[in-house]
């Protein structure tokens, strides 16, 4: 199979080296405007880049989308009309959602959007824990990092999540918000509370707390924010006779033994670590969205899609113009 990157960055460099690691018999091609990304790129994994998909000799068979999301929606849309498999990174706009999502199945090809969360065995297990349990419950939720830490190595004012409309508080929401619906059930009601905190030439309000209600009963209480100076993301969830405790890790998953009162460890599955990036996150995820994805050209039905996206972004479109829904 071949393969474009589109898109030389850090998340197309990391698509890269798991597809390299993990995968065999792939031919793969990185595509990229800019020189200096062409050049580590096609000197660190030995591949030919191009300037352009036009300018490919070879057409591939499928693209991964790893640009910033604001050039997402015509990227896929080139891709499409060049018949090719797409896997998409979070997009945080649903801009040509229905036009792309009509080409991709008029054309039969795979219109695939990452939500690595979902492929998190953490993720699978308070799933099966919350589910057998089969009662209404709550949670607490925090994920924050300190925006200029995110990606230090880039200019913080030509990184999309500097700027209001992909901004990195709305990253989060759009990272958290669909396993926290997969695994809790249907949001029904949100309200938010937003403050500026840092002194951070930003436009957008870098601190969100968000009260959930779940159709089913449970509720939630998540924080959002690119202050924080300790890259945290902690989660408790509590009923009267379930405690589970996770701070990020596999090795920080915890429930309460109700019988005994112990607070005992959960395996979660294996760990892969990219050195530079905060502790919670995982390789193996992303590892394992990307097997998915093959899986799904060959007919498996994805775990995510364009049309759940639409859904998730309108819920956070709503958390940031202030309304209630």
């Amino acid at each position: 199979m071949k393969i474009c990157v589109i898109g030389l960055g850090s998340m197309g460099k990391r698509r890269i080296k798991l597809l390299k690691t993990f995968f065999n018999n792939l031919t793969i091609i990185g595509i990229d405007n800019d020189v200096e990304r062409v050049k580590s790129a096609a000197d660190e994994y030995a591949i030919n880049c191009y300037p352009a998909l036009s300018d490919v000799p070879q057409k591939p068979d499928c693209a991964f989308v790893c640009t910033s999301p604001q050039f997402h929606a015509s990227i896929i849309r080139e891709c499409l009309e060049n018949n090719l498999h797409v896997f998409s990174e979070i997009n945080l706009i649903d801009d040509l959602y229905d036009e792309n999502i009509r080409s991709a199945k008029q054309k039969g090809k795979v219109l695939f959007l990452s939500s690595t969360p979902l492929y998190k065995e953490e993720m699978r297990i308070i799933d099966n824990r919350i589910k057998r349990n089969g009662k209404p419950c709550a949670y607490q939720y925090h994920v924050g990092q300190y925006l200029p830490d995110w990606h230090p190595w880039d200019n913080l004012e030509k990184f999309f999540v500097s700027n209001k409309k992909t901004n990195g508080c709305r990253e989060l929401l759009a990272i958290e918000l669909p396993w926290i619906g997969n695994v809790f059930g249907r949001i029904k009601n949100v309200h938010a509370v937003k403050a500026k905190l840092t002194n951070l030439k930003l436009d957008f309000p870098d601190t969100c707390l968000i009260q959930i209600e779940h159709s089913n009963g449970t509720i939630g209480s998540l924080a959002v924010d690119v202050v924080s100076r300790q890259a945290v993301r902690k989660l408790e969830i509590f009923n009267e006779d379930l405690y589970i405790r996770w701070g990020g890790t596999p090795e920080t998953l915890y429930e309460k033994d109700i019988v005994s009162g112990e607070l005992k460890q959960i395996p979660a599955g294996e760990y892969i670590h990219e050195k530079g990036y905060s502790e919670s996150i995982n390789e193996y995820a992303y590892m394992k969205e990307i097997e998915d994805f093959f899986e799904a050209i060959n007919g498996k039905k994805p775990l995510y899609s364009f049309e759940k996206d639409k859904e998730i972004l309108k819920i956070i479109d709503e958390i940031e113009n202030g309304a209630v829904i």
